[in-house]
């Protein structure tokens, strides 16, 4: 129904115009009372600096797709007062790195077939631009599971794939192993997300000769390859049996591949005297971004340490944020411009084991990763897009008072626990699932900070399971640089690519090639 202004809207101003005109007795007048207050002056000065705002239209030279993978909101959000509690800061209105960007979108993450995503195809979504199934990575949806023939016949190109053929370099750095699901999408086709080496694929497929994920990486038929990959997976590179370099020959550190393909040395022999592959801190630290065009960085057989653990490594490894300084040194010697991936890939690894100290731990070193960034780019000429794959079941639940510990019981306004109705303390990070669940919940344990606050402590969970599940709520796609005001409202998690290859033109002049 149309609805008419003058049918009711117009008698209601002018009676109220009247009032005003004749003082009629009782009416107050409802001038502003709270203009000194704090949070209106904080709310009031957030309102000017937007209104300020300018679209910035440029092409993108370069674009960096910063993934914390499991990071939904309430991951942010707990992170953001653990960050600011670790500082002994005020954590509630803490702000991180990504939070201060001007615009934010939500990302619905559903897959092709399923409500709640898994890490592969959620990466597809933003590295390609489609959505496709589970547990599949490159592929369209159409792909079946452990297909070789659609391993062969049903690819999607990436963006990272693209910009090679332009002539533009490339990157993908992760604390997960580099064979994982998210850094894998930028340059892997592959029917099943645990081909990470071949000693993972059927016979079948092996026969068929289709390419394990580590092969995929090593031998990128697109452009000269990526110019820099690290992260963990060491074991998927090296042979069947192969003694690793940083544990010896601990039986389960030994490498994977039953091929007896050498990757690194593949990297090194493709590369030649500008290709250099490191394993530990001080290898890393040697390098010389101006002397060096390929870079392969692996730490750990797997995946790198947790942050909280990173520093009491045998032979070290570097930081997120460091890897993300070396890798943009490298990357922007390139006047073409470049796209990198960068991956904090243990959030989401903590939270399947219900540890939100290091979800949050590895939250922060994703911030100190994009404080990096920012100090080393050009935002005139660089589209920074930081969102998350997937959420997780993590909840910030109770009536805590402010700046309770994030990471403790629940304690009200007046300083005592709140408990619940078996008269027990609980604790305000929780997970709907996961290893923290008990199968009598009647006999929940009574907790204290002093236990819930340390590094190892695994939140209660609802539902026991042996490891937490993923979200499926929408998350955050927050955007800074060239086109990123592009990023509004609720769109599909696959239109981050959409925006990426349209503020780069990196697809336009792929057409004019």
């Amino acid at each position: 129904m149309k609805i008419k202004w003058k049918s009711f809207a117009r008698p209601a101003m002018v009676a109220f115009a009247g009032m005003a005109a004749a003082g009629v007795a009782g009416a107050e007048d409802a001038r502003l009372m709270q203009g000194d207050d704090p949070y209106y002056r904080q709310a009031d000065a957030a309102l000017t600096e937007i209104l300020k705002r300018q679209k910035n239209t440029n092409q993108a030279k370069n674009v960096i797709l910063v993934v914390g993978d499991g990071m939904g909101f309430s991951t942010v959000t707990a992170t953001r007062i653990f960050e600011g509690q670790q500082r002994g800061v005020d954590g509630e209105s803490n702000i991180l790195s990504w939070e201060g960007f001007p615009y934010l979108a939500a990302s619905k993450t559903y897959s092709a077939d399923a409500q709640i995503t898994d890490s592969a195809p959620s990466a597809v979504a933003m590295t390609t631009g489609v959505k496709t199934i589970n547990d599949v990575m490159g592929l369209d949806h159409t792909a079946k599971l452990d297909s070789c023939e659609d391993q062969k016949t049903k690819h999607v190109t990436t963006l990272w794939e693209m910009a090679e053929t332009l002539g533009m370099s490339t990157g993908a750095i992760t604390t997960a192993r580099l064979t994982h699901a998210t850094p894998g999408a930028t340059y892997a086709h592959i029917a099943n997300r645990d081909w990470e080496s071949d000693d993972l694929m059927t016979p079948e497929a092996v026969a068929a000769g289709c390419a394990d994920i580590a092969r995929q990486l090593v031998e990128m038929k697109y452009g000269d390859g990526l110019e820099v990959a690290m992260g963990g997976g060491r074991a998927n590179f090296m042979p069947a049996g192969a003694n690793d370099a940083e544990y010896g020959d601990a039986e389960k550190k030994k490498g994977r591949r039953k091929d007896g393909k050498d990757l690194t040395k593949a990297w090194l022999d493709r590369y030649g005297d500008k290709g250099a592959y490191v394993w530990n801190k001080e290898q890393f630290a040697a390098i010389d971004p101006a002397k060096t065009d390929h870079l392969l960085g692996l730490f750990e057989p797997s995946h790198m340490q947790y942050e909280h653990d990173r520093p009491t490594d045998k032979s070290g490894e570097p930081s997120l944020a460091e890897m993300a300084e070396k890798t943009i040194d490298i990357l922007s010697r390139n006047p073409e411009g470049y796209v990198l991936l960068v991956e904090g890939g243990r959030i989401d690894h903590a939270s399947h084991e219900s540890n939100a100290y290091r979800t949050l731990s590895d939250g922060v070193a994703m911030n100190e990763a994009v404080k990096a960034i920012l100090r080393k780019v050009d935002l005139d000429e660089t589209l920074i897009v930081v969102t998350g794959d997937h959420s997780h079941t993590l909840t910030i639940s109770g009536y805590a008072k402010r700046g309770n510990p994030i990471l403790g019981i629940s304690v009200g306004v007046d300083d005592e626990p709140i408990y619940g109705k078996d008269g027990k303390t609980y604790t305000t990070i929780g997970f709907a699932n996961g290893p923290g669940g008990s199968e009598k919940p009647t006999e929940r344990p009574m907790l204290t900070s002093e236990q819930t606050t340390k590094p190892d402590f695994v939140q209660h969970s609802l539902v026991p399971l042996g490891s937490e599940t993923h979200g499926g709520e929408d998350l955050g796609i927050y955007a800074i640089g060239p086109w990123s005001h592009l990023f509004q409202g609720t769109v599909e998690e696959n239109y981050t690519f959409h925006v990426m290859n349209y503020a780069s033109k990196i697809g336009e002049r792929l057409q004019k090639k």
